[in-house]
C-alpha cells in the first residue's frame, strides 16, 4: 500500500509541475501585448519598454516562470491584476467563499438526493417508478440551465413572490441558485449510481451472499452499498476542484460575484495574471484530488490497488 501511495503522489507532483508550465506558457503564447492593456495607445514605444521592464516582461520566459512559481509557493502571491491594479490573491479570497458556498451546497444536495434515487431505480429496475425518475431527471438536465433558472424565477419570484430574484446576503437568496443547479445535475449522478449498483448486483459475491441465506438488508448494506459507493467517492473527489471555479451561468443570472464571473471577465479583458491564477488553482486542485481519489479508492477496493500496481500484491 505504501508503494502504491508513493507512486500516485510522485505522479501527482509531476502532473502539477506540467500543469503549471502549460498554464504559464498558454497565457504568454496568446496574441497581444500585455503592456498595451496597461497604457493608452498614444504612449510612446520608449515608455512601453520602460513599463515592460518594470513588470519583467522583457526577461526570458524561463526566468519569468521561476519567479512566478516561486512567489506562489513561498508567498501565495499570484501577481497583480493589470486591469484593477489589485493583488490576484486578494481578488480570489473575496470570491472563493461565495463559489464554495454555491457549488458546495449544490454538490451536497445532489449526492443526498441522487444517490438514494439511484439505489431505488436499481432496486425497482424497469418498473414505472424507475422510468419516471430517469425520464424526469433527464428532461431537467436537457433543459438549458439559463432557461431552467428563468422558469424558476418566473414561478417562485414573479408569480408566487416567495423567493428573491438576486442577492447573496441571506439564506433565502441561495434557494433558487442552488435548487436550479441541483435539478439540472441530478440525472447524471442517478444514472451512474443505478449502473454501478446493477453491476454490483451481478457480482458472484452478491449471489453467494444470497445463497448463504443472508437477509436482503445485510446484503444491500455490507456488499452492494459498500462497493457501489466507490464510484460516488470518485465523483465527489473529482467535483471538489470545480467548487472553487464557480458556476458561471448561475453567478451571472443571480449576480453572485464568485470565481466563475471573475474568470470569465478576466478572459474577456485579457487580464493575464488573474486568468493564470484561477486556471492554475483549478488545475492543481484537479490533479491533487484525482490523486487522492486514486489513493482512497485503492484503500476501499484492494482489487483496484492491485490492478494499478500491475498485478503485484498489496
Amino acid at each position: 500500500m505504501t508503494s502504491f501511495i508513493l507512486k500516485k503522489l510522485l505522479n501527482g507532483l509531476l502532473l502539477v509541475f506540467t500543469v503549471s508550465v502549460l498554464v504559464f506558457s498558454m497565457m504568454h503564447l496568446m496574441p497581444g501585448d500585455p503592456v498595451d492593456l496597461i497604457v493608452d495607445r498614444k504612449v510612446s514605444q520608449e515608455r512601453k519598454d520602460i513599463i515592460r521592464h518594470e513588470y519583467g516582461y522583457d526577461r526570458p520566459l524561463t526566468v519569468q516562470y521561476v519567479d512566478w512559481i516561486w512567489k506562489i509557493i513561498s508567498k501565495g502571491d499570484f501577481g497583480t491584476s493589470l486591469r484593477v491594479k489589485q493583488k490576484v490573491a486578494d481578488m480570489m479570497d473575496a470570491r472563493i467563499p461565495l463559489s464554495l458556498k454555491l457549488c458546495g451546497w449544490m454538490l451536497f444536495f445532489e449526492i443526498v438526493i441522487a444517490v438514494p434515487l439511484g439505489l431505488l431505480c436499481a432496486y425497482k429496475k424497469d418498473t414505472f417508478l424507475d422510468r419516471a425518475i430517469i425520464n424526469v431527471t433527464l428532461f431537467l438536465s436537457a433543459v438549458p440551465s439559463f432557461w431552467l433558472y428563468v422558469l424558476l424565477i418566473l414561478l417562485f419570484s414573479v408569480t408566487l413572490k416567495w423567493l428573491p430574484i438576486s442577492g447573496y446576503e441571506k439564506a433565502v437568496n441561495w434557494v433558487l441558485p442552488i435548487g436550479g443547479g441541483v435539478l439540472g445535475s441530478l440525472a447524471g449522478t442517478i444514472r451512474l449510481t443505478k449502473t454501478e449498483v446493477l453491476d454490483v448486483f451481478r457480482e458472484k459475491y452478491v449471489l453467494t451472499a444470497y445463497a448463504k441465506g443472508l437477509p436482503h438488508k445485510t446484503v444491500m448494506v455490507k456488499h452492494v452499498m459498500r462497493n457501489a459507493l466507490i464510484l460516488i467517492t470518485v465523483l465527489v473527489f473529482m467535483s471538489i476542484p470545480w467548487l472553487i471555479s464557480g458556476a458561471v451561468i448561475t453567478e451571472r443570472i443571480f449576480s453572485i460575484p464568485g470565481m466563475g464571473s471573475l474568470l470569465v471577465n478576466s478572459i474577456i479583458t485579457q487580464d493575464y495574471a488573474v486568468v493564470q491564477g484561477c486556471i492554475l488553482i483549478i488545475a492543481v486542485l484537479t490533479v491533487v484530488f484525482n490523486t487522492l481519489s486514486d489513493v482512497v479508492v485503492g484503500m476501499l477496493d484492494p482489487r483496484i490497488r492491485i490492478t494499478m500496481n500491475g498485478g503485484a500484491g498489496a
